[in-house]
């Protein structure tokens, strides 16, 4: 999670000192190619999402700076999108102590990749084109899942979007188990909600190809299932229960 962007005028030597550390570094190593959006994109709504409030990428996340303020009144004070990238590296590279960001959660040719895309679209109006507008969307089912046996088998997107499977299951009324495999490095869990909004129960955070499970006695209406984990919800890891 990238830590808070100060106002740009306070920043401004430090900005630009950062980025052209950045790309002496990189002259220098020879090994970097040229930065893949499309790749940026799916890697910063698999890995960044969920902290970070992104509108081009469609990310919501509230526990980490919202990157169209930050960097989008950085734009208006005059820095550019190169400038942009570096610090977004920087800041990928040298975690600051404390931060909830997670160390090494891109490296290399992927962290280039990310930095790129905050880069070029932060702040910036309107929506993404061509292949870059499907980058980073997860495969959602529009069929609803349906319980067998009391049990609900509900999988997490495996790629780390924030998305279960399908937005919709059915089940009978009576004691009921959801289940949700998550194989993606990004923790997610399962928890069911009643019509009120109300926590009826939530299984643990997983990741890895392990299970989150919770078990509920549901009666005839609606309901809905979530990923409790913050910004995840938010983000769009939610779906509608419908019990008959």
């Amino acid at each position: 999670m990238f830590p808070p962007v100060k106002p740009p005028l306070l920043r401004l030597a430090g900005l630009f000192s950062a980025a052209l550390i950045l790309a002496l570094a990189a002259s220098g190593c020879g090994a970097a190619k040229d930065p893949d959006l499309v790749a940026g994109k799916t890697l910063f709504s698999q890995k960044c999402g969920s902290c970070h409030t992104l509108s081009r990428a469609a990310t919501k996340g509230t526990q980490g700076p919202n990157l169209d303020d930050a960097f989008g009144s950085a734009k208006n004070a005059g820095e550019g999108k190169s400038t942009v990238k570096g610090v977004v590296r920087d800041q990928i590279a040298l975690v600051r102590r404390n931060s909830t960001m997670p160390k090494d959660l891109v490296k290399g040719q992927d962290a280039l990749n990310v930095a790129a895309y905050v880069g070029e679209v932060a702040g910036e109006p309107g929506k993404d084109q061509g292949a870059l507008a499907k980058a980073g969307q997860p495969k959602v089912s529009s069929k609803p899942i349906v319980a067998k046996g009391g049990m609900l088998d509900i999988p997490a997107d495996p790629t780390g979007g924030l998305a279960f499977a399908s937005k919709a299951a059915t089940a009978m009324a009576g004691p009921l188990t959801l289940v949700s495999v998550n194989k993606a490095s990004i923790p997610h869990n399962i928890a069911v909600k009643d019509a009120s909004g109300k926590l009826l129960g939530e299984g643990p955070d997983v990741k890895g190809g392990a299970s989150s499970k919770v078990s509920a006695t549901v009666k005839a209406g609606k309901y809905e299932f979530v990923c409790t984990v913050p910004g995840h919800e938010e983000g769009g890891m939610k779906g509608v229960l419908t019990v008959k």
